[in-house]
């Protein structure tokens, strides 16, 4: 594999005439220590891979937080120019619309004191965390399908989960269109039928959080952020559906390969042109499971108002409001360059600059919110969309600290017991059903959050507003 070659402060790329099969260039926002980090597994050949794509434009785009996944690296996007360029499930991943919710609760962490092991047990009560657990909301037919078309909308209007206001400050006011719940199996409608609600597991979790430092005075305030505020940053994606739909498609692609013309260094890449029929239909079953995705965290969001109403207050839980939520999951056709292209974010956050009209009114002096969660022991940062990221990277930052180690190596080094301790030794609540879950998501198998968001800003994609640091967490 060729080595990277250094573009600027912190932009690297591997040529396009390094493979004879690369269509576009590859490359990676990082500094040296972080790049070091990345070349120690094999993202950067995966998004080499990535630029094999027919129709892919500009080049294939890795994030700071990149990692091993499958097909695409974590942390990767790519943008397939509309009609004849593909889209692929391993673009997006099996989580589809994995994303993140910011709360703002009313008080600060001083005024909760001591009901802090109150509210985070009351949320591990209210959210049902780990594999294969239910929520109380069971939907068959017809009510599945409106949360399949119409996402977090659904459950406000039919369900009384939250408030239009929630709805307004979620990207694409949390409902993808042209989404066909008909082109959603069958086993995938049954996986997900009682997961509304529900966490999961692997590096799932709801987070209490107080607002450490204020870095950037007014978009903060227009985020309605303030010090020492208590925050609740909610982790979650499509559950046992999303997965399904995404194995259901990647088996459809895979076998049309030859049929398109296609042909791929990995067959993990299997995609089809967005204008085939395998094409459409995987749009249409991935926005009804992206609008799932917002369905489940508008439910979570709504179970921790419960939570707080338990724990702290009604008047407390009624003052408790929605920042914003976005997707790191997803293929969207967008707008960019003058022509519409299919970009597909894997571990990756749409961040619209200032003066966008697809961010809410309140915001668009600020720009977009962005939630970087850092890990357990460490800390989040809320950022705001800068317009470097529409020249540099179709409006795209970083999800997240990324991995540094595999989940099984993060085992060999601690228990689960033993982080466990660790964790409420530095004051940090901890709710958790699996020792065994908590020790793969401990806070030294991430890189460092705080150089992969000085990197994103200091490419321009994204700059601070705020960083949060832990009092509690409840994991999948």
């Amino acid at each position: 594999m060729s080595e990277p070659r250094r573009i600027d402060d912190v932009l690297w790329e591997i040529p396009r005439d390094a493979r004879p099969d690369m269509r576009v260039p590859a490359r990676v926002f990082a500094d040296e220590e972080l790049l070091a980090a990345i070349a120690s597994d094999r993202s950067l050949e995966q998004l080499q891979n990535v630029a094999t794509l027919p129709g892919v434009v500009d080049a294939a785009l890795a994030m700071p937080d990149i990692h091993q996944g499958y097909g695409f690296p974590v942390g990767g996007l790519a943008a397939t120019e509309a009609p004849d360029g593909v889209v692929s499930p391993g673009g997006v991943g099996y989580d589809i619309n994995c994303g993140v919710r910011l709360l703002a609760a009313p008080f600060s962490a001083e005024e909760l004191g001591d009901r802090r092991e109150a509210l985070v047990h009351a949320i591990s009560r209210a959210v049902p965390a780990g594999a294969g657990r239910d929520g109380a909301l069971a939907l068959r037919g017809e009510r599945l399908d409106q949360v399949l078309r119409e996402g977090a909308q659904a459950v406000v209007r039919e369900h009384g989960l939250g408030t239009a206001d929630d709805v307004e400050r979620t990207e694409s006011a949390g409902r993808l269109p042209g989404a066909e719940p008909a082109l959603v199996s069958p086993r995938a409608r049954e996986r997900g039928r009682t997961q509304l609600g529900t966490l999961g597991s692997g590096n799932h979790f709801v987070e209490v959080q107080r607002v450490d430092r204020v870095l950037d005075a007014d978009a903060a305030a227009a985020f309605g952020l303030r010090e020492e505020q208590v925050t609740v940053l909610i982790h979650s994606g499509s559950r046992g559906l999303g997965h399904q739909v995404c194995t259901d498609y990647v088996r459809t692609m895979d076998s049309a390969l030859a049929r398109h013309g296609i042909r791929l260094p990995d067959r993990q890449l299997s995609c089809a042109p967005l204008s085939s029929l395998e094409g459409r239909e995987y749009m249409a079953a991935m926005a009804a499971a992206a609008n799932f995705a917002w369905a489940n965290r508008q439910a979570i969001a709504h179970r921790i108002r419960e939570a707080i109403d338990t724990a702290v207050g009604r008047r407390e839980a009624d003052g408790t409001r929605q920042v914003y939520d976005v997707a790191h999951n997803v293929a969207k056709v967008e707008r960019h360059g003058g022509r519409d292209v299919c970009v597909h974010r894997k571990g990756a956050t749409r961040a619209f600059p200032p003066g966008s009209d697809d961010i809410p009114a309140d915001y668009r002096d600020a720009g977009q919110p962005v939630f970087i969660p850092g890990s357990m022991g460490t800390s989040s940062f809320v950022l705001a969309g800068r317009a470097g990221s529409m020249e540099r990277s179709f409006g795209t930052t970083c999800h997240g600290a990324g991995r540094r180690l595999s989940r099984t190596g993060a085992r060999k080094e601690i228990g689960g017991a033993e982080l466990r301790r660790q964790l409420e030794d530095a004051g940090i609540v901890v709710r958790s059903p699996s020792n065994r879950g908590l020790a793969e998501e401990a806070p030294f198998a991430y890189k460092d959050v705080e150089r992969v968001v000085d990197v994103v800003e200091r490419a321009g994609l994204a700059a601070r507003v705020a960083q949060l640091r832990p009092l509690g967490v409840v994991k999948g």
